[in-house]
Order: C-alpha cells, then sequence, then structure tokens
C-alpha cells in the first residue's frame, strides 16, 4: 500500500452545484497504471476521519472519478484495482473542500502478496474435489453463513483440526454424512496450503458501474452479527443482530446509530437451542432476532430464530412485544408481510410457514409436505430431541440422535423451508425449500398447499416482481432462477463468474418496485449483481470490501438498494466489523455531473 500526503483549504464549491451540506469533501481525478493507461472501473473510496464511514465511486473508460462526502478532518482516499497495490493518499479537508487527487496504481510482483488479495472464490479453484456429491455436500453446507477461502477460512490446518472444525460446524446444523465430513476434511487438508494461489481472474466492468455511488456505516464490533437489514417507512435502516438480542438502528440523514434491546425472557443463552454450543461470544443471547418486515401501523415483525416467538418492535416508542409461538416450532425464519398486514414466516427446523395477524393477535401454523418418511420423522422428533437436548447444555445431543448419517442422507433429512415471499397478483403465498430444491404455494384461503421442483439446486431467498413472476437464487449452482406463475414455466441464468472453475452462492435478492431489476447476492467474490430482465444482462458491481457477504436487499423511496454486511464471524470481514451498505446506481452520475460538468 502506497501513501501520500495532501493538504487542501478553502478551494469552495457553490451550493449551486448541489453538493452536500458543509463541511463536504468533494474529490476528481483519474486513476492510471505505471504506464499511464486509464484504469475503468477502479474503486476510489474516501474513509471519514474516524474511519467508520466510507464512500466509494467507480471509474469510467477514461480512468476519471468523481466523489461527493459530507466528510471533514483528515481523510484517506483510496485506489482500488483487482491485481494492483492499494494506492492511499490522506487530505486534511478545512471547510467545503473540492480536490484534485490523481493515482497511479502498480501491479503486484509478489506473488504472495498477490494472491492475499484474492477472492475466496480464487482460493476454493485449490481444492481438488473427489466427486461432485463431495463438492455439493461442501458447497451447501459449509458455506452455508460465511466464505470459505478468505483469509480466516483458508488457514493451513491438518487433517484432525479440520476434523474438529467440521465437527463444530456439525453442531450448528451442517448436515453431513460421515463419509461427506472425512471427505471435506481431506480436501481441505491437501488443498489449503501455505503456497500463494494460481488463478486468472477476468474483472469485466460493466458499462453502468461508472454511474454508482456505494455507502457503509460501520455498526457494532467483531462479534456483532447483523443478519438482516430493512429499510423502514421513514427511510432509515433496521438491523437485527441474531447473536445479541438487539437492533441496530441507522438514521440515514444524521448517520448516528442506536441500540435497542429486545426484553429479557425466561430461557438460557441460546434459547430453545440451548443444547447447541452457538459460536461463542456471537451468540450471546436469548432471542436471535433474525428477519424483519414492516405492516402499513409502522411496527416492525420479527421472527425470534432462538426463542421461538415472533417480536414487534415500533420506532416511535421503541417499545418491544413478544409473542410465543411454542417451543416446537423451531427457527423462526425469513419474514414477509401482506398487502392485509397478515405477517408470514418460515420455521425451518419444524417445516412449517406461520399465519400471524396482528389484529387478534393469533396464529396459525401451517404444516408442509413431509416428502418422505425419514423427513417425516424428523419433522416429529427434532422438536422433542432439542427439548432434550436443552436439558445438557452444548453437548450437540441432535446430533447423536439424528439419522441423517445413519440413513446416509444428509442435509436432504430436512426439508428446510427457508425463504418466503407473497405474490402481488393474486395473494398466494410461496416459499422456497432450500435442501430439497423446491418451492411452494400455500392458498391465502384454503392454505392448500403444492409444491414444485426446481430445475437448479439451493433455492433459497425468492421474492416476487410485480407481475407475478418469483425470482429465486439458486445458492447451490450459482445461478439465478425465474418462475413464472401464470405459464408455470422456469427460466435460469448463470451468474458472472470471474474464472470458470469458480462459484458463487447466491444468497439473496430482491426486485426494485419501480425498474424491475434483479439485485442479488454473490456473496464468494466480493462482488453484486444487479440483473435486467428487459435485456437478460448483468451489472456487476465489485465490493469496496474484503469478505462481502450480504443478506437480504432492500430499497430506499429515493431507488437505493441496502443490505447488511453479515460475514459470520463479522471479525474476518476487511473492516473487523459488519456495516450497513447502500447502493445508489445513478449516485456517481450525479456526483460527475455535479463537479465535472461544472469545471
Amino acid at each position: 500500500m502506497r501513501l501520500r500526503s495532501l493538504l487542501f483549504s478553502g478551494i469552495a464549491l457553490t451550493a449551486a452545484l448541489g453538493s452536500p451540506a458543509a463541511p463536504a469533501a468533494q474529490f476528481s481525478g483519474h486513476v492510471v497504471t505505471a504506464s499511464g493507461a486509464p484504469v475503468s472501473g477502479a474503486l476510489v473510496t474516501v474513509f471519514n476521519a474516524d474511519k467508520q464511514r466510507k464512500t466509494t465511486v467507480y471509474t469510467a473508460e477514461d480512468g476519471s472519478y468523481a466523489i461527493r462526502t459530507g466528510y471533514d478532518g483528515v481523510l484517506a482516499v483510496r485506489a482500488r484495482v483487482p491485481y494492483f497495490e492499494d494506492e492511499v493518499q490522506t487530505v486534511e479537508v478545512q471547510g467545503e473542500t473540492t480536490a484534485q487527487v490523481d493515482f497511479t496504481v502498480e501491479k503486484i510482483s509478489d506473488p504472495q502478496k498477490l494472491s492475499d488479495t484474492l477472492t475466496a472464490s480464487a482460493h476454493l479453484t485449490k481444492l481438488q474435489w473427489d466427486n461432485p456429491d463431495l463438492r455439493a455436500a461442501f458447497v451447501s453446507q459449509c458455506n452455508y453463513c460465511h466464505q470459505m477461502g478468505n483469509s480466516l477460512t483458508r488457514v493451513p490446518r491438518e487433517e484432525t483440526a479440520w476434523r474438529a472444525t467440521i465437527r463444530r460446524m456439525e453442531g450448528y446444523f451442517a448436515m453431513l454424512t460421515d463419509a461427506d465430513a472425512n471427505g471435506i476434511a481431506g480436501t481441505l487438508t491437501r488443498g489449503f496450503t501455505p503456497d500463494p494461489v494460481k488463478a486468472i481472474q477476468s474483472y469485466d466492468v460493466s458499462p453502468e458501474l461508472k454511474n454508482a455511488k456505494v455507502e457503509e456505516w460501520l455498526v457494532g464490533d467483531g462479534l456483532s452479527f447483523i443478519h438482516d437489514a430493512a429499510v423502514g417507512q421513514d427511510d432509515n435502516l433496521y438491523g437485527a443482530d441474531e447473536g445479541h438480542d438487539v437492533v441496530w438502528f441507522l438514521d440515514r440523514k444524521t448517520n448516528k446509530i442506536e441500540t435497542f434491546h429486545e426484553p429479557d425472557i425466561d430461557l438460557p443463552t441460546g434459547g430453545v437451542l440451548s443444547g447447541i454450543p452457538l459460536p461463542i461470544g456471537v451468540f450471546s443471547g436469548k432471542h436471535g432476532p433474525h428477519s424483519l418486515a414492516q405492516t402499513s401501523d409502522g411496527r416492525f415483525w420479527i421472527t425470534n430464530a432462538l426463542s421461538s416467538s415472533v417480536a414487534s418492535f415500533d420506532p416511535k416508542t421503541r417499545e418491544f412485544k413478544v409473542y410465543e409461538l411454542g417451543h416446537r416450532h423451531l427457527y423462526p425464519h425469513t419474514i414477509r408481510v401482506d398487502k392485509n398486514d397478515i405477517v408470514w414466516f418460515t420455521v425451518v427446523l419444524s417445516n412449517e410457514v406461520v399465519r400471524f395477524d396482528p389484529k387478534t393477535e393469533t396464529f396459525t401454523v401451517i404444516s408442509l409436505p413431509h416428502n418422505g418418511f425419514w423427513r417425516w420423522l424428523t419433522d416429529m422428533a427434532l422438536p422433542v430431541v432439542m427439548k432434550l437436548a436443552a436439558w445438557f447444555p452444548g453437548n450437540d445431543l441432535q446430533l447423536k440422535l439424528s439419522p441423517h448419517k445413519f440413513a446416509n442422507l444428509g442435509h436432504s433429512i430436512l426439508n428446510f423451508p427457508y425463504g418466503i415471499d407473497v405474490n402481488p397478483v393474486d395473494g398466494s403465498i410461496w416459499y422456497a425449500k432450500l435442501y430439497l430444491n423446491k418451492i411452494g404455494r400455500i392458498d391465502p384461503v384454503t392454505q392448500e398447499v403444492t409444491e414444485i421442483d426446481t430445475p437448479l439446486k439451493g433455492p433459497r431467498r425468492p421474492r416476487f416482481d410485480k407481475n407475478g413472476v418469483l425470482w429465486i437464487p439458486a445458492f447451490d449452482d450459482s445461478a439465478l432462477m425465474s418462475y413464472d406463475t401464470r405459464t408455470q414455466k422456469f427460466e435460469s441464468y448463470p451468474l458472472p463468474l470471474l474464472a470458470p472453475n469458480e462459484y458463487e452462492v447466491p444468497y439473496a435478492l430482491n426486485v426494485h418496485p419501480i425498474t424491475g431489476d434483479i439485485w442479488i447476492t454473490s456473496n464468494m467474490s466480493d462482488r453484486w449483481f444487479r440483473f435486467i430482465p428487459a435485456t437478460k444482462t448483468f451489472v456487476t458491481y465489485p465490493s469496496p470490501t474484503r469478505v462481502t457477504w450480504l443478506r437480504d436487499w432492500e430499497f430506499t423511496s429515493d431507488g437505493q438498494a441496502c443490505s447488511s454486511q453479515s460475514n459470520l464471524p463479522s471479525y474476518a470481514i476487511e473492516d473487523g466489523v459488519p456495516s450497513f451498505l447502500c447502493v445508489d446506481p445513478e449516485g456517481g452520475a450525479d456526483d460527475r455531473a455535479a463537479i465535472l460538468g461544472a469545471s
């Protein structure tokens, strides 16, 4: 990393140019290589003085950039280009300032240093799998809520150490057969070696990239775990910290961050899943707030995964109220609200969808198809097993009693209804069974259930567009699927990979209410995508932050797409903590017009 310092003061740009309220640092310049060639798609990031916020734009074809911020003080400005050294310049801002800051980036010559900058997806290419089924089990179960192949998870280990790590992950419901666990341990031992990865990645720069602008607000500490983020009716951000029983709040106008704690409950740490030795430090609560959605009266509804309950949170009064579902209903998960303010959510470990009426405060539990004897047995027995396991905290009794190993079924022992959404055309409820590669429809009146096989594996968190087309991330197959509920036909779109031998694990997506574009996470290559249905093309956005793992996308009233940096654990993220993130697809173009157009 190269460092240079500059001082600018008193160089003002008038408010007529549309710049942020003073004090406001504004920068423009070019990014070029040592030979003078312009760099297209370079990330130029400005950090605020205390490094708790950062704003990023992308360079145009001629290497130019322009960026407006609301920062002042001593600021770091960084240019980042894949395969090149980061270059950072420090700028002391006094008052409203515009500054010309140019960057010359140099190729990384040291193979180990280059390897250390590459994405997790590149390092995973070192793993040589004995058979495709073993690789499939690894993708499904070992990339579940964090990257594999980043600097934390690719540390070389002896096979006994990998076996111990995998055993711990099995305690967190990584459902592996003994053969899978042993095969994965051996593959990781042989593959994750100290020598640098020899990967060749192709970073294609989308024409739309130069128009974008990204803002990030760092939140909490290295043990905070903001699972989902939501945009409220007030256009502010709310995040459910599953590990600490709090809701994080970001006021996007003042940039103030607050926390609101859920009320205590008469359960041990870990809630009804206290028999599982959950990650120490990360999971210190009892409720496990997971997913959140807002009804028209302004209240948020939050699934409490660990306490088998739903909580309401009123942003105006900042008060919670907890509604207990019952301990046999294990791991309330993704939550959505229909046009009548009825709350719907999945219960992943109990193979259920639940309807909750906030007016009557009543639950209706809808049992989903079991799909075979072993899954029926698991659906029936698991609540009892977890109750017994709670008598022996942290001992993973459920693993000793689960048939997924001796029946040789692995993760397919579970139905695992995961994502859920409401069809805006007819009000029907649709869910995705992540482990069985199915989507399902629930009639909102009769509650009749119909399930449909998906052509690709790992349907995770689907969303509807306004025409009743269900868009589905294929987590296990690096792809995007769509299902037209009128024609009952699927279409599939492979995600853009950085190399043919890499893969992505798209966790979630959402449909922009105005443009109809599909915003989708990728999570293994520090990027995200925007799919344009009209042209069937992807726009690729490189993340300013290494180890980017995003969950749900939500949209602000001015068209920004927002999510949360949610790798578990968060101390593996480049910044060491989670963050809220918002992407303005035209924010960079606005800055360019205001600064470069005026000059």
